[in-house]
């Protein structure tokens, strides 16, 4: 398979660095810090999220293979006008991933997972960790309230 083809394939493994901070000076490697990241949802044009999230330093951290830990943050937006497919609206795509990122060499990783309520006519996301052997109860949700576009 070509890159550009699992790159189609994968949509929910992309996101775009907004920016950091550090939180924890490291004398050798990269500092600790937060992280804000933004992916569009994969089905639905218009729907945006952000996620802060920790990321590990040190040395462990430079090489890539530091656990991050699980505290994570989720805000999403509605940036555009807003068409529920059919198979989000009839609940068929509720609990689908829309977003993934391994969180440490093996086995954990930060997900985030979509939801629609239609008596309210809003999109839920939630971003939490998992791992195989035991998850995380920290979790983070947010909702996009779908309305008209200006």
């Amino acid at each position: 398979m070509s890159i550009s083809a699992l790159l189609l394939a994968s949509p929910c493994l992309m996101a775009e660095k907004i920016g950091s901070v550090s939180t924890k000076f490291k004398i050798l490697g990269a500092n600790d810090k937060i992280v804000i990241e933004a992916f569009d949802d994969p089905d639905i044009v218009g729907a945006t999220c952000y996620l802060s999230r920790a990321k590990t330093g040190g040395i462990s951290g430079t090489v890539g293979v530091a656990e991050d830990t699980s505290d994570a943050s989720i805000a999403c937006r509605q940036v555009g006008p807003i068409e529920l497919p059919e198979n989000v609206k009839n609940g068929q795509k509720d609990g689908k991933e829309v977003f993934k990122k391994s969180t440490s060499l093996l086995f954990k990783s930060l997900q985030v997972v979509r939801f629609y309520d239609p008596k309210r006519n809003v999109l839920i996301y939630l971003a939490y960790s998992d791992r195989i052997i035991e998850g995380s109860p920290k979790n983070s949700i947010s909702t996009i309230p779908i309305m008209p576009w200006r």
